[in-house]
């Protein structure tokens, strides 16, 4: 018998490397980057109904329950996709969305929301959608959607983020994210990395090399494995309108962290903590100053 409501956990994610290596002509840029899932999740409740599509959204303020939010556009998207394939007589659906990942913060929430949705619409009107089907459809949504679809815990990525590779999950590492607490604007952090590399490139060479000193920092993925190389091409861009958070990773780095960087766009910043003891206290001292600061653990950790 086919289940009618269908709870999911929709994961956040770091950027362990990210290089802006080109642009497209309808404006998307190029990247090399490596996500990883880690252990901070919002949830989703799906639940069929005869028609619409009708979100509510619990745990966060000013969050939009119409087509401004990625799950509204996903469930759409779905049902359009769909249309002769569900099971049963529904052809709607009420959401339930309990944010927990901090919004605008280089952590995907809306994507891992947007995925988490095709994935359990999937499952929930029996469509037998494959894997490939809802990576296409994710991939209309955004380009971290793929990722957030995919099994793997970690991957490597290209093309504008769809063209994955899984690699190697972090292991024996604590990961200690802060958030100061106000969004940043994906659209505002590309553009302006374009705007500063095209007409001030002198100036974006002088950030960068400051910004690779504090951040490219060699440590094994695993005990036994070559230095990885931690990197964020964005990080000149949002530190440079935001220099507390180089402040935040110099502090996360004279805490104990093997490793500090900037995810994505920003303004999240991580450290990589290979003593828990030392993550759990630099935690709970920085939490006094930022309440989004959050100890997680890499996804898929044996």
């Amino acid at each position: 018998m086919r289940q009618n409501r269908l709870s999911l956990k929709a994961p956040a994610k770091i950027n362990l490397f990210l290089r802006v290596i080109g642009r497209r002509p309808d404006g998307y840029h190029l990247l090399e980057t490596c996500m990883h899932k880690v252990s901070l999740y919002d949830e989703i409740e799906l639940a069929s109904c005869a028609e619409g599509i009708h979100l509510h959204c619990f745990g966060g303020g000013g969050i939009p329950v119409n087509r401004d939010n990625l799950v509204c556009r996903a469930a759409e998207l779905f049902f359009k996709a769909t249309q002769g394939r569900r099971c049963g007589t529904d052809s709607g659906v009420t959401i339930g969305l309990t944010k927990r990942i901090p919004v605008a913060a280089g952590l995907g929430g809306g994507s891992s929301d947007a995925a988490a949705t095709l994935r359990g619409l999937n499952e929930l009107f029996a469509c037998g959608c494959s894997a490939d089907e809802l990576i296409t459809l994710g991939l209309r949504l955004g380009a971290d959607v793929p990722f957030f679809l995919a099994d793997a815990p970690a991957a490597f990525a290209t093309g504008i983020g769809e063209i994955l590779q899984p690699v190697a999950p972090l292991y024996g590492y604590s990961v200690l994210m802060v958030n100061p607490g106000f969004p940043v604007s994906t659209r505002w952090v590309y553009q302006s990395f374009a705007l500063t590399k095209n007409e001030n490139a002198s100036k974006l060479e002088s950030l960068k090399e400051g910004a690779d000193e504090s951040c490219a920092l060699g440590f094994p993925v695993q005990a036994g494995a070559p230095p990885m190389v931690l990197l964020n091409d964005l990080e000149t861009v949002t530190i440079a309108k935001y220099p507390e958070l180089a402040r935040l990773k110099d502090e996360l780095l004279h805490n104990g962290a093997s490793a500090a960087l900037m995810s994505g766009s920003g303004p999240t910043v991580f450290g990589l903590f290979a003593e828990e003891r030392c993550a759990e206290a630099c935690c709970a001292r920085l939490k006094r100053c930022y309440p989004y600061t959050y100890l997680v653990a890499p996804v898929g950790e044996k």
